[in-house]
């Protein structure tokens, strides 16, 4: 996360007990041990800095060492603290005692369907709400009942008025994933969460639990879809030949910056600039489209040589139409980045819809591809990237 926010450490307990499944930390998943995902998705975090894996069990400190992942080491556990009555909690502040991290993510070896733009998302979401810490969740629109006697009740609703579940935001629940907080906060409360608290929603598949062979069957065929899903992006953006991009919140951090003179300003990456001119080297079409109505964005599109820029635009759908027919393209060869639900119309069409990492929740559920990147910060120079990579 950089020196700002401080040195950010992630923690994995693994313990060699387990009654279910014998070493079920190493088993085998998706023909990796099942603590090699979250392993390798905190390796690939740009906002972790080293990742411990606790363990009292020399068979998953060897598997450690053989998964040879940058960053990742091993470090042993007391007995105390691994015993099959110990909490998590007090391995994590056995860890917290010997640290000298800033702020620790505890995360759990059985999530394997963490992906390191969770982490980076959860950690960006942690620091910018100024929280004390963090925990992911999944949306779950399930109606709940409660025990009452010999009867129940509902709990999250009122049968006589039932909703629509497409009219139901629903409730957040714990996916166990993910959890953040400061090194401080942890000593002084032995818990990993405390204080004030912030969520990060993840996708509802994400909330697995692998206590039988059925889960473990359904983990992996998750993670193989996961992999063919990634191989469509691929393929898709091969074919690209329009790209277009939405300015506030993907081109900019979204935040609106204000002189001494009332002077309203916004802040661009030179990345996104030169990813997008890399495009145009390559045949392929740029173009800006925005609902803003502001002469700070023509100048940045001049600056950019980006010469289709369409700003104060409400309905987005007709104008790219118009670019698409320019362009000679359909709509399966359009990216289009954008963050927020005025591009959503748009998104749904495109055949590589992307979006920044700190877009809301609904829209990272319906892109194809979620930035590792926040808007402002390289996002739209990630997706010309992946673009430019497929073509080889």
């Amino acid at each position: 996360m950089g020196s700002q926010s401080g040195r950010l450490v992630a923690l994995i307990p693994a313990r060699g007990g387990s009654k279910s499944i014998p070493l079920k930390n190493i088993a085998p998943l998706a023909g990796r041990p099942l603590i090699y995902w979250t392993a390798r998705a905190c390796c690939d975090s740009e906002a972790v800095a080293e990742t411990v894996i606790a363990t009292d069990s020399e068979a998953i400190r060897r598997c450690v060492a053989e998964l040879n992942l940058p960053g990742v080491t091993a470090l042993g556990r007391s007995a105390e603290t691994a015993g099959d009555t110990a909490t998590t909690e007090s391995a994590l502040v056995e860890f917290a005692h010997h640290s000298d991290a800033d702020h620790i993510a505890l995360v759990q070896a059985t999530s394997p369907l963490l992906r390191a733009e969770d982490i980076d998302g959860a950690i960006a979401r942690y620091f910018q709400t100024g929280a004390d810490s963090l925990l992911t969740v999944v949306r779950t629109r399930r109606f709940l009942w409660a025990p009452a006697g010999e009867l129940a009740r509902p709990v999250n609703y009122d049968p006589q008025a039932r909703p629509r579940r497409q009219d139901w935001d629903g409730q957040l629940v714990e996916n166990g994933a993910f959890y953040v907080s400061s090194r401080r906060r942890i000593l002084e409360t032995g818990c990993r969460i405390s204080g004030r608290m912030a969520v990060y929603e993840m996708p509802a598949e994400t909330y697995v639990e692998l206590d039988e062979p059925s889960d473990w069957l359904i983990a992996g065929q998750l993670l193989a879809d996961r992999g063919r899903a990634a191989a469509e992006v691929r393929q898709i953006a091969g074919r690209i030949r329009l790209m277009v991009v939405d300015v506030d919140g993907t081109l900019t951090d979204g935040g609106m910056y204000y002189s001494a003179e009332g002077e309203k300003l916004k802040k661009f990456d030179t990345r996104d600039a030169m990813g997008l001119s890399l495009l145009r080297k390559q045949g392929i079409a740029v173009a800006m489209v925005t609902s803003e109505d502001t002469p700070i964005v023509t100048a940045r599109a001049a600056k950019m040589r980006v010469k289709d820029v369409f700003v104060g635009v409400r309905d987005k759908g007709p104008v790219v139409e118009s670019l698409l027919a320019k362009a000679g393209a359909g709509w399966e060869e359009l990216a289009y980045v954008g963050d927020d639900v005025n591009d959503h119309a748009v998104l749904s069409r495109a055949g590589l819809s992307a979006c920044p990492l700190d877009a809301p929740a609904r829209t990272r559920r319906m892109v194809k591809y979620v930035c590792r990147r926040p808007g402002g910060c390289g996002a739209v120079r990630e997706v010309c990237e992946l673009i430019l990579a497929a073509r080889g």
